[in-house]
């Protein structure tokens, strides 16, 4: 098991390139099942779910290729409806391969994926929308087994609890391009991603309108084809090294980064205080000695992201005042907050909100990450730290971004990955399935 180690206290200054988002990347790469002809995905990150994802396609019985940033898969030939619980286990976006497997091949066999740290995510909405479209279901020894002869468009409303759901709308979006007739999603997610996969399934054939908006409007075909398509910029790791560039009182440029995918975190970065510029092809932030205290309440896109939720928070530590965080799409999603308060931070959580009262600085320490998100926020936390700070955990954090260790150094901050022989449970028992790490709004 590997440990990220920093040495804290140096402004990062300079410019990377953002990765592909993984969060588009894996429906899409689910959607190719849906294909008579080979496509070819490009700008996908090299991450532990996407090689997850990748073998689920192969497991299938697609052929799928892996060349750089580019992965080429063949699903013409595939008569496998089953995921299996070992690989859906691990991560649990692959639940996504449901819908399309399910319109494909008339059946789908696919296990429910695992439980998570940062609060329950039922597959309600995804079980609903396509029991709309006509499909049978059933929950049998931890699978879902789906059935339909034929797929029926609907008129199908996928609110939840706490709002749309980015998943569910991708899986019932899949199903409904190969269903009869017109299917009306309504309540969809807008995120970046969904208009993303909607993209890649025009280029497919598909007839899909609405998407980025929460009323998706599908007209069914009977076949697709394959396609090419490269996957839009990863807005969350984007603005993960934005903010490290905030906290580190640093200069920080990011290429590749859309300002349209990142509206409210820029305006909360403005209202700290930090100066943000941004062109047809980058962001870059500047910022300054003194941190204003800001409220952030998380929510659907187009407001402030969950995933960015815990590096938000860890900038606010260091505020010349007192910030209220609230999470309104995860309100479990606050386990970070003890591993920040090891290293100085005065933070309480009260319901679904953090109360952060900002420190003149934090202190080096070994810290252990729950989730992916987390991780991010204890790197940050340990960039502008005095001393040296120990990460544990990092598998975590290596199923959502790319050479992290790297893009940091380059700009400037010292820190590199050891393997950790002494770890075994640590402070915060066993570790858990990949499955139960899932970051995005799911």
């Amino acid at each position: 098991m590997d440990k990220l180690v920093i040495d804290g206290g140096l402004p990062l200054k300079g410019s990377l390139q953002v990765s592909g988002a993984k969060n588009a990347a894996l429906p899409i790469l689910a959607a190719t099942l849906l294909g008579d002809g080979p496509s070819e995905i490009s700008g996908v990150p090299d991450l532990r779910d996407v090689r997850t994802m990748v073998s689920i396609l192969k497991a299938i019985g697609a052929k799928a290729d892996w060349d750089g940033d580019t992965i080429r898969v063949d699903a013409s030939g595939i008569n496998e409806g089953t995921a299996p619980y070992e690989l859906v286990k691990t991560m649990r976006a692959s639940f996504c391969v449901l819908g399309p497997l399910l319109a494909r091949l008339g059946w789908a066999k696919v296990s429910m994926p695992g439980g998570c740290v940062i609060g329950s995510r039922p597959v309600d909405l995804h079980l609903k929308g396509l029991r709309a479209l006509g499909a049978d279901l059933r929950i049998e020894h931890g699978y879902v087994v789906a059935r339909a002869h034929r797929l029926i468009g609907s008129r199908i409303y996928l609110g939840g609890g706490f709002g749309s759901s980015v998943l569910a709308t991708a899986n019932v979006l899949m199903a409904a391009v190969r269903a009869e007739g017109t299917t009306l999603i309504e309540n969809a997610a807008c995120e970046p991603e969904i208009a993303d996969l909607a993209d890649f399934l025009i280029k497919m054939g598909a007839r899909v309108w609405g998407h980025g908006t929460p009323i998706i409007q599908v007209e069914g075909v009977q076949k697709l084809a394959g396609a090419k398509h490269r996957v839009i910029a990863d807005r969350i790791e984007a603005a993960t090294y934005l903010i490290a560039g905030a906290i580190t009182q640093g200069e920080v440029t990011v290429q590749g980064a859309r300002t349209d995918h990142l509206g409210a975190v820029l305006d909360k970065l403005r209202q700290v205080g930090v100066s943000v510029e941004d062109g047809e092809n980058f962001i870059r932030v500047k910022s300054y000695p003194k941190i204003y205290p800001v409220d952030v309440t998380t929510l659907a896109f187009p407001g402030f992201p969950t995933d960015l939720q815990a590096q938000m928070t860890a900038l606010l530590c260091l505020a010349d005042g007192i910030s209220v965080v609230t999470e309104k799409i995860y309100p479990d999603r606050f386990m970070h907050l003890s591993e920040l308060a090891r290293m100085g931070a005065d933070i309480r959580e009260e319901g679904a909100s953090a109360i952060i009262r900002g420190v003149h600085h934090l202190s080096g320490a070994p810290v252990m990450a729950s989730d992916l998100r987390a991780s991010a926020a204890l790197i940050l936390a340990g960039l502008v730290a005095e001393g040296r700070t120990e990460v544990f955990r990092v598998y975590h954090l290596d199923r959502g971004y790319e050479r992290v260790e790297e893009k940091l150094a380059a700009l400037g901050a010292h820190v590199w990955r050891e393997k950790d022989e002494t770890f075994t449970t640590g402070s915060m028992g066993a570790p858990q399935s990949e499955a139960a790490q899932e970051e995005s709004r799911r």
